[in-house]
């Protein structure tokens, strides 16, 4: 995927990635650092930390076309990363708990 697609997602962002990305970014969640719109393989992920091998996928109506995403959760899974998706309506609604499950992902295992 091109640098300059991944520019334009990032300059236009859904308002619940834009929400989503004011409570992750400058390492809010457990001191790690999050990138936006990520080129990865052929992809652009939401937002991935490259240190957890996390990615973050919030997904609008686009997404109910759940065969691509099945392809790209497994290449992404694949490649050695966790991929866990957030509904718009979730992230705009429940941002505590996504934040939450977010930091669930992220701590290390008991």
């Amino acid at each position: 995927m091109s640098t300059q697609r991944a520019r334009n997602l990032r300059s236009n962002m859904t308002d619940a990635e834009r929400a989503l990305w004011q409570r992750i970014r400058r390492r809010q969640v457990e001191g790690r650092k999050f990138r936006r719109q990520f080129p990865l393989g052929n992809y652009i992920v939401d937002f991935i930390c490259l240190e957890a091998g996390l990615v973050i996928e919030v997904d609008g109506g686009q997404h109910l076309e759940r065969a691509y995403d099945v392809r790209r959760t497994a290449w992404l899974e694949a490649q050695g990363f966790k991929v866990i998706r957030f509904w718009n309506n979730e992230v705009l609604k429940e941002m505590n708990a996504v934040l939450e499950a977010i930091r669930m992902e992220l701590a290390p295992p008991p």
